[in-house]
């Protein structure tokens, strides 16, 4: 994720006293420094009870890995283990696509290390790539694990994409009893390592509010991200095929995160609105998204283009998504969630430049 720059404002942070409501009457008695120390010790509580999860969930997977003593992993023989170790995956993933609007501006190393992509890994690995995917080096992560994890599902359209990228080698399997014994060790060993920095440094001193009300924006355009970049088989969790809810973790995390700023917004003039709005905003999305059956986004269709789609590729059930969610977060439309969120940051003393 990427984020726009944030502009403070320095009042924000030190003004006492009372907001009023539409018709001038007092709203509160309660300093924006409170609303800021409630919004700071909920998004710690929140985002700690996840990153717990995460850790326990990354934990678990090692564990359930299959560590043959005389070969590789088998699809047959291990199916129960590799069934259960997906199991801890999907329960990792959720957890974080939770979180990752908050974690990713406020520490991006970390949140690189759990959530890069294969393609972002190799843009930095240059055209060696990464010769051992097992080790826990070079290329790490959730998606690191997930294209081992998956390797015998992904999609032969992902494959094409993976191919044309340098340093790129095909995702399979540990053949071999010491291969098994690294993915533990060291590649799954290396996501829980990461996931402990990552809960070591989410303290309170380290969280601050509107850098994290900045990332729930940001998450709001990643969704939309990850809906045109699934037209290109460049979609985040596209070897085990459940991008779909992946965004809708992403919804119902950012809805849980915003709440906590709720209070404050609507303690401002106009900060009912806005709660209002974007609440709808939400509502619309969540039934754009309840209206897909499965993990996966619908199939893109052969001739879509992101930047002109035809009347037909948009009545196709992925032109329907695409038109939700960029909808959603469209800078343009005064009334966007996206734009909407960004009044609720102004009324609270933080704008974001449009």
């Amino acid at each position: 994720m990427r984020s726009r720059a944030l502009f403070f404002s320095a009042t924000a942070l030190l003004v006492l006293g009372c907001s009023s409501t539409k018709d001038g009457t007092a709203a509160s008695t309660k300093s924006d420094a409170a609303y800021q120390e409630d919004v700071i010790e909920g998004l710690h509580e929140l985002f700690l009870g996840e990153i717990g999860t995460l850790l326990g969930a990354s934990k678990d997977l090692g564990d359930a890995l299959p560590a043959p003593a005389d070969r590789g992993w088998d699809g047959a023989a291990d199916a129960g283990a590799i069934l259960a170790s997906r199991g801890h995956w999907y329960t990792a993933r959720s957890a974080y696509e939770r979180i990752e609007g908050a974690i990713a501006p406020l520490f991006p190393d970390v949140d690189f290390a759990i959530d890069g992509r294969y393609d972002d890994f190799l843009a930095e690995l240059g055209a060696a790539g990464d010769p051992d995917a097992f080790d826990g080096t070079g290329v790490t992560g959730m998606h690191a694990v997930e294209r081992i994890l998956f390797s015998d599902v992904t999609p032969a359209r992902v494959v094409a994409f993976e191919e044309t990228l340098p340093g790129y080698l095909p995702a399979r399997f540990p053949g071999t009893s010491a291969e098994a014994a690294e993915t533990k060790s060291g590649l799954v060993a290396q996501l829980s390592a990461d996931v402990t920095t990552l809960r070591d440094q989410w303290t309170p001193v380290h969280i601050h509010p509107f850098i994290a009300l900045q990332g729930l924006t940001a998450l709001m355009n990643e969704q939309a991200e990850k809906v045109r970049k699934a037209a290109s088989n460049e979609e985040e969790s596209r070897y085990a095929q459940r991008t779909m809810t992946d965004i809708r973790d992403n919804l119902a995390g950012t809805r849980a995160a915003f709440a906590l700023f709720e209070p404050w917004i609507q303690a401002k003039s106009g900060g009912a609105d806005v709660v209002t709005d974007v609440h709808a905003g939400f509502d619309a999305l969540g039934a754009a998204y309840d209206a897909v059956s499965g993990d996966a986004f619908p199939e893109p269709p052969v001739t879509w283009s992101s930047e002109n789609p035809s009347a037909a590729d948009l009545s196709t059930s992925f032109g329907v998504l695409f038109v939700a969610v960029t909808a959603a977060v469209d800078p343009k439309d005064p009334k966007s969630v996206v734009s909407r969120m960004e009044d609720g940051a102004a009324l609270i003393g933080y704008a974001f430049p449009r």
